[in-house]
C-alpha cells in the first residue's frame, strides 16, 4: 500500500469521533470490545464496525490472550500522520512570517510617509 493511500485510511478513521473516542481509550491501554463500547452507548457489533476501519487503517491490532480478544492502540500510523501534518504546518508558519514581515514593511512605508508629510507642513 502507498503512503498516500495509508494516509488516506488514517484520516478517514480519524474523521469519525466514536473512532477518535476509541482511540482515546486505547491510548491508555487495551481494551475489550465490550469495555470499549460502554462510554459510547453502543452495541458490540457498531463498535466492531469502527474496530475494523481502525484496523484496517493499521491503528488498532487485536492480541489473542486465551478467551479475550483486547485491542491496542498502534501509534505509528499517528506519527505518519503527524509527519504528513507537520511539513505543512511549517510552510504555513513560513507565510505567517513572510506576511508579517511584508506588514512590518508596510507599517514603516506609512509611518515614513506621514512623518515627511508633517515636516513640510511644519516649513512652510
Amino acid at each position: 500500500m502507498s503512503t498516500e493511500q495509508q494516509l488516506d485510511k488514517i484520516f478517514a478513521a480519524l474523521a469519525d469521533s466514536t473512532r477518535r473516542g476509541i482511540l482515546a481509550r486505547l491510548a491508555k491501554g487495551e481494551a475489550s470490545v465490550s469495555e470499549l463500547a460502554e462510554p459510547f452507548n453502543l452495541t458490540q457489533p457498531a463498535i466492531s464496525k469502527h474496530l475494523k476501519i481502525l484496523q484496517d487503517a493499521n491503528l488498532v491490532s487485536t492480541q489473542i490472550d486465551g478467551q479475550r480478544r483486547p485491542r491496542e492502540l498502534k501509534p505509528e500510523p499517528l506519527i505518519q500522520a503527524q509527519t504528513w501534518i507537520e511539513k505543512y504546518r511549517e510552510i504555513w508558519e513560513q507565510n505567517y512570517q513572510r506576511l508579517d514581515a511584508l506588514l512590518e514593511e508596510l507599517k514603516s512605508a506609512r509611518l515614513r510617509k506621514k512623518s515627511g508629510r508633517k515636516r513640510r507642513t511644519k516649513k512652510a
